[in-house]
């Protein structure tokens, strides 16, 4: 799960479309300051064309007299919360609603009646000298400070929603182009395996870019693919052209080693003659039936059948042949295999290959072990050995056709056996894994268990 989520959150997509909600962000927020800053400035301008307003009709009064009476009159119909009138008579008697009074903090809106007590809230003043004494007007900054409350419920309610519905839909994107992305990796990971038949296939919800990039895989598989093909049928070809005239020459050459008149020395080089032609005839068959296998054809002979008696014949065949060369051959079969779906002659040719392989490239001495377990990935036959083992940079390249180690040219081999495994698991379905058995090679072929239906 946490795997996944970081995958959503390394997603291209997903990153951009959070690039797009921050911009949004900022401008809306930028466009909501600088219009709550114009509104709290109108507002204020406001304010104070009233306060001046108001102290224009106070200068009307002929004496401090009549402005204090007047300024009495106004108050009492006057809130003080929100407009303070306060006059400071010339003999120093306080008339209205309020005053405002200064102290260590600074100033204060005290009421005049009961009891004085402190007005809460912002006020803005003028103060101003009128008939001998001190006239302020302060109005209460409420209404500003409701606007800012009427902004902050602008932004709840229509930023925040729209930054919300704004991440759900980049999930969702993204989490769609993860999935085509996925797609793409499989493609590209099954054609790297050799999968050649792979295809990413863009359906008509994928994006414009993703889309041409999947369709460009599929091209370069389909080249990929038919230049394989056209190699592979070159090769065949070749192997079956020459497969006639190389009998004719081995028939030749046993007529010629069966004249009694020829001389030894000549006897020698017939033999050896012939012990390489019937090499090459064997490197010429090999390439013809991996050919046939790649082809698909053999899988109509797909039948339920027993790896571990499989294994076991197997054993029993090449007991002799490891005995004979000091090897020492161990089987070990785990319990409750269930039945695969092959051909039965491929994967005894199969392990064939895997055990003459251990035979031919281990010293004396070694042990070659044959396994079968199931595991919840599926059923692994394993041919394990402690010889000198393959390279780490090799275990690709061996798998190829008539490619042989530096070390192994010396030794008999066609450098078609692990290939040849490779096909034939390739045809059954199952993963070849070639891992450091420290020390030796260590295969592994994992198949899937047939179907309950069918086994």
């Amino acid at each position: 799960m946490n795997a996944r989520i970081s995958s959503l959150w390394r997603s291209m997509p997903l990153r951009l479309a959070l690039g797009l909600v921050v911009l949004f962000s900022v401008v809306s927020l930028v466009g909501l300051a600088a219009s709550y800053v114009l509104t709290e400035r109108s507002f204020e301008q406001a304010i104070r064309a009233d306060l001046s307003q108001r102290i224009a009709g106070f200068r009307a009064a002929p004496s401090a007299a009549a402005l204090a009476t007047l300024v009495e009159t106004e108050a009492r119909e006057t809130d003080p919360e929100r407009l303070v009138l306060s006059y400071l008579a010339p003999n120093r008697r306080q008339y209205g609603n309020a005053v405002i009074a200064r102290d260590g903090e600074g100033y204060q809106v005290l009421s005049l009646s009961q009891e004085s007590p402190t007005l809460s809230g912002d006020y803005l003043a003028l103060t101003t000298t009128m008939q001998g004494g001190q006239l302020t007007i302060a109005r209460s900054l409420s209404e500003i400070e409701a606007l800012r409350t009427v902004f902050l419920n602008i932004l709840v309610l229509s930023l925040l929603p729209t930054i919300l519905i704004a991440l759900s839909g980049a999930v969702y994107l993204a989490r769609r182009s993860a999935r085509n992305v996925a797609t793409v990796g499989r493609t590209l990971d099954r054609l790297t395996s050799g999968d050649l038949q792979a295809r990413v296939r863009p359906g008509a919800d994928w994006s414009e870019d993703l889309a041409e990039i999947g369709t460009k895989i599929d091209e370069m598989a389909q080249a990929q693919e038919s230049s394989v093909a056209a190699i592979r049928q070159v090769s065949s070809d070749i192997a079956h052209d020459l497969k006639t005239p190389i009998q004719r020459v081995a028939v030749h050459l046993a007529d010629l080693a069966d004249r009694a008149e020829l001389p030894p020395q000549a006897r020698d080089l017939v033999d050896q003659a012939r012990s390489e032609l019937d090499g090459v005839a064997s490197v010429f068959r090999s390439l013809l039936q991996i050919a046939q296998i790649e082809s698909g054809t053999p899988r109509s002979g797909f039948a339920p059948l027993s790896l571990g008696e499989l294994m076991r014949t197997c054993a029993e065949l090449y007991e002799p042949a490891a005995s004979d060369s000091g090897h020492h051959l161990a089987t070990r079969i785990g319990p409750d295999i269930p039945t695969v779906m092959g051909d039965r002659n491929l994967l005894l040719q199969l392990l064939a290959n895997l055990i003459e392989n251990a035979l031919r490239h281990t010293p004396a001495g070694s042990r070659i072990s044959l396994e079968l377990d199931h595991h919840p990935q599926g059923i692994v036959l394993s041919v394990a050995d402690t010889g000198p083992g393959i390279p780490e940079d090799e275990t690709d390249h061996v798998l190829q056709r008539l490619y042989r180690l530096d070390r192994s040219r010396m030794t008999p081999g066609s450098g078609l056996g692990l290939n040849f495994v490779s096909v034939v698991a390739r045809l059954h379905g199952a993963e070849l894994a070639l891992r450091d058995n420290a020390p030796g090679l260590r295969v592994d072929v994992t198949f899937d268990p047939a179907p309950a239906d069918m086994a």
